[in-house]
């Protein structure tokens, strides 16, 4: 988006003080305090960004810049590093005893570091203060009830919708699939498919979430997504396929082509989170009129049962840092609920401070904004150490369960069966 006067002025007003601690256990060093005065802190903080370095990293950068300028006896050195390899680089960097400072963290990164020691605790810290975000994207910051990050951003899967396809069939926006299924006929005398989703593994689950299946349950350990209510989520999946209510996904380049067929206005309705917006825009179904794009929640299952799984970044600090409380002032200040405005202004990218939602940036900003219920309505994900592992065999077998190679029961059973491998407490 197009920063303007009100972008700068926002940035410009950043908070010049951090406040005083917001946790209340006693767990946190004494350097973790918040202090009164911004040039009583000093160091360098290293800070491992995984952003796109360059459609996102230039307005971290300029944030960086103010918080040097508040924060006269701290200098921050920047570095990007792609997100594909930013995982296996800072596991190896914390074996080292050389890892950064501060890193911005996939959401599933946060429980397999903190298991592996590499994080360090925030619980009574200046970063303690749940009761400032949102309760979903917070709790991935929580292993073993100890706090090891705080959330930078956060998204979910949302229905993508083109307004004008959905009003020329006079469909109203679905709010379950049996909807979806009833919409079809109608798109489809317009010359149009009606729903792309399901590319992969991940974009299964708010069909899982919405019959009150899930993935595992960690407090029992047991493994959850070959019992009847998940499988019956694969199946509607499949249904809605079958029916013809949904595009059959192409098992070699699923993602692109949902991409291609909603921005060219050949399909009504995909399911897929904030970061596509801004390519979604760049269609000719979009781009001359950003308007006609709809977001709304993922549809329901019979029940009423709904959401979407959370994702997004989280800052955490590496177990081993020297400059603690440069680095604590160093989050604090990125992440206020006037950064994350500024950020949101700036990239379009979801707040996961509440506060962040009432600025002028985010609740002047439509589109933004729309992605809050989604959010709010989001469900939490096993955050257990092996959670990044769980997709794997989800991708592999939702191909095999669309292309005729396995049944939803098949599927999901051969899912379980390879979980088991990292899983072995979980095994019946």
């Amino acid at each position: 988006m197009r920063r303007g006067i009100k972008g700068l002025a926002l940035l410009a007003a950043l908070p010049l003080a951090l406040s005083a601690c917001g946790g209340s256990s006693d767990s946190g060093s004494e350097a973790s305090a918040s202090p009164a005065n911004p040039s009583d802190v000093s160091g360098t903080v290293v800070f491992w960004d995984t952003s796109d370095s360059t459609n996102e990293a230039p307005a971290f950068k300029e944030l960086i810049s103010k918080f040097e300028g508040e924060y006269p006896n701290v200098k921050v050195d920047y570095q990007n590093v792609p997100f594909s390899e930013a995982q296996n680089k800072f596991k190896t960097a914390a074996q080292a005893d050389n890892a950064p400072d501060v890193l911005r963290a996939e959401v599933a990164w946060t429980p397999e570091f903190a298991s592996l020691g590499y994080l360090l605790p925030l619980t009574g810290t200046a970063l303690d203060t749940p009761d400032a975000y949102l309760p979903t994207p917070w709790s991935s910051n929580i292993y073993e009830n100890v706090q090891y990050g705080v959330p930078q951003v956060t998204d979910a899967p949302g229905l993508m919708y083109n307004k004008e396809l959905l009003q020329k069939a006079g469909v109203e926006v679905p709010t379950t699939w049996d909807d979806i299924k009833a919409a079809a006929p109608k798109l489809k005398d317009q010359g149009v498919d009606t729903l792309y989703s399901a590319t992969g593994g991940y974009f299964t689950l708010p069909y899982i979430y919405s019959f009150g299946g899930n993935t595992v349950d960690p407090t029992a350990q047991k493994i959850l997504i070959n019992d009847p209510e998940s499988v019956a989520g694969f199946q509607e999946a499949l249904t809605l396929i079958d029916e013809g209510a949904a595009v059959k996904p192409d098992p070699n380049d699923a993602y692109n082509q949902q991409m291609a067929m909603f921005k060219e206005g050949k399909v009504a309705m995909i399911i897929n989170g904030p970061w596509s917006v801004a390519d979604v825009e760049t269609g000719k179904a979009f781009k001359s009129n950003p308007d006609n794009l709809g977001i709304a929640t993922t549809p329901a299952g019979p029940d009423g049962s709904q959401g979407s799984p959370v994702g997004g970044h989280n800052y955490v600090v590496s177990a081993g840092t020297q400059n603690e409380a440069a680095s604590l002032a160093f989050i604090e200040y990125m992440n206020s609920a006037e950064s994350q405005a500024f950020i949101a202004g700036e990239l379009g990218l979801l707040p996961t401070q509440a506060a962040a939602y009432d600025l002028p940036e985010v609740a002047d900003n439509a589109t933004v904004s729309a992605w809050k219920p989604i959010i709010e309505a989001a469900t939490p994900r096993a955050w257990i150490p092996e959670g990044g592992q769980l997709f794997t065999a989800m991708d592999e077998q939702w191909i095999n369960m669309y292309t005729g190679k396995a049944s939803a029961q098949e599927g999901a059973d051969a899912i379980a069966k390879a979980w088991t491998e990292f899983l072995p407490d979980y095994a019946d």
